[in-house]
């Protein structure tokens, strides 16, 4: 096998990643060594460039599109995919607004210091506490995902003396994405209203209609728009101009029984990245010129103004901005029943710190790091140190044949997904997020202690 060759080492890696003629890479001009020594492993490591960079593209990229057909547009930051305080305070600084799932989220956005009224609360089981933050936070939208929370909102709004402003998501029938769970606008799924006539079966308005018409008959209420979020991890962009269509003719619809016309519209997000060396991740710029040239058409057949719109990059910023740095364990061939054999490499971390390829059959690429090395790849598979068969971190990569026990290892774009849907199962505590700059490290979020496992179990 030919040595890594130095340079850049490209998708799906960050922009800041090098590999040096010793093999040895480098994120942001720090080398991975010291990032072990200094923080450990396993370890999220983030590269504060790359996801300044995207951010400022996804927001120069829409806002360029969309000022072309005459209206505006906001980016939101879908803190899902990654939130903690600097990621938040990165985003903001660079135009983003933030969208958050549930209080712990937005209390994180609002110690970062982003105000209220740039920040978005989802959920389709919001808790009375969780409304109340986001009513005495001042929140820019609330998006309503039931005909009973409507009421519950409205409610809890006169309760505090404010009017709420709010947003109906809606499920369009168009879904898109890398796995079932994943695709998240057809009918069969917990998220939002359908605005198909047949979804209740009762001869009335779909589900998203009566929503429509139940908040603007709650004077609690301000109807500032309708949402739409048809998956995640799209290469695509022909289901967000399908999804948009939809929308659209709904607010048309709308118009023409109230005579309100609401302001906003957002398209979700879900922009898919590349994973493994070869894949194409979505580009900004030709998602944003196909939206924005099919909202204009739409609304010109409908002879609707175009509205304020919005979308929700997160993964799309913040995945290819980081990656995982492992140590290697155990190194075990095994024989295959075709013939070939495939060495097993263990990881001292494992599905507790990247659930997705168990959870969706999620594909990563991973590489060794800390070295340069001129053996013959083999085949292997790198798995965690969990009690768990399933505990699969990279299905399939070839790796340089003398892998071995202390080598760094790293998987590429986990950035997202990664910390935020992490866990302590087998009771692992959890890595820290390591930003790096300027050839400078520091820590994000600590890594998680026995002592603090301990102090969460009062016996």
């Amino acid at each position: 096998m030919t040595a890594p060759a130095a340079g850049v080492l490209g998708v799906p890696w960050s922009a800041g990643v090098r590999r040096g003629d010793d093999g040895v890479v480098t994120v942001a001009g720090v080398g991975v060594h010291d990032l072990a020594a200094e923080h450990g492993t396993p370890a999220y490591v983030l590269d504060e460039a790359d996801f300044r960079a995207r951010a400022r593209g996804y927001r120069t990229a829409f806002a360029t599109a969309f000022a072309e057909v005459g209206t505006g547009v906001d980016v939101y930051y879908a803190g899902k995919a990654l939130l903690t305080v600097a990621v938040a305070r990165w985003a903001r600084s660079e135009g983003l607004r933030v969208d958050t799932a549930s209080g712990g989220e937005l209390a994180v956005a609002l110690r970062a210091g982003v105000p209220g009224a740039e920040i978005g609360l989802h959920g389709n089981n919001k808790s009375d506490d969780e409304i109340l933050a986001a009513l005495d936070a001042g929140v820019g939208r609330i998006i309503v995902d039931s005909l009973v929370e409507i009421d519950r909102v409205a409610d809890l709004a006169a309760s505090r003396g404010v009017v709420a402003p709010v947003m109906v998501r809606v499920t369009t029938g168009v879904h898109a994405g890398g796995h079932e769970y994943i695709s998240t606008a057809h009918e069969d799924q917990k998220f939002g209203l359908s605005v198909n006539p047949g979804a209740l079966d009762d001869g009335g308005d779909p589900p998203a209609m009566r929503a429509l018409l139940a908040v603007v008959a709650r004077p609690e209420l301000h109807l500032l728009g309708i949402h739409s979020h048809i998956g995640s991890q799209i290469l695509d962009p022909a289901g967000f101009e399908a999804a948009a269509r939809v929308v659209l003719r709904l607010r048309a619809e709308l118009a023409e029984r109230t005579g309100v016309l609401v302001d906003e519209v957002d398209l979700g997000g879900g922009y898919g990245i590349a994973y493994l060396p070869g894949e194409v991740p979505l580009d900004p710029d030709r998602i944003a010129k196909d939206v924005a040239s099919a909202v204009a058409a739409v609304c010109g057949e409908l002879r609707t103004p175009l509205p304020r719109i919005s979308v929700e990059p997160g993964r799309a910023i913040v995945g290819p901005a980081g990656f995982t740095l492992y140590t290697v364990g155990t190194v075990k061939p095994v024989a295959l029943d075709d013939g070939r054999v495939r060495t097993y490499v263990s990881v001292d971390g494992g599905m507790s710190d990247n659930i997705r390829p168990a959870l969706y059959g999620a594909h990563y690429h991973a590489e060794v790091v800390g070295r340069a090395s001129d053996a013959e790849p083999l085949l292997a598979r790198v798995v965690g140190k969990h009690c768990e068969s399933g505990d699969i971190v990279v299905h399939e990569v070839m790796l340089p044949g003398d892998v071995r026990a202390g080598d760094l290892l790293a998987v590429a774009a986990t950035g997202a997904y990664g910390r935020s849907m992490a866990s302590n199962y087998n009771q692992l505590t959890r890595p820290p997020v390591v930003g790096v700059a300027d050839g400078v490290s520091r820590v994000l979020v600590r890594r998680e202690t026995v002592e603090d496992l301990l102090a969460l179990d009062l016996g």
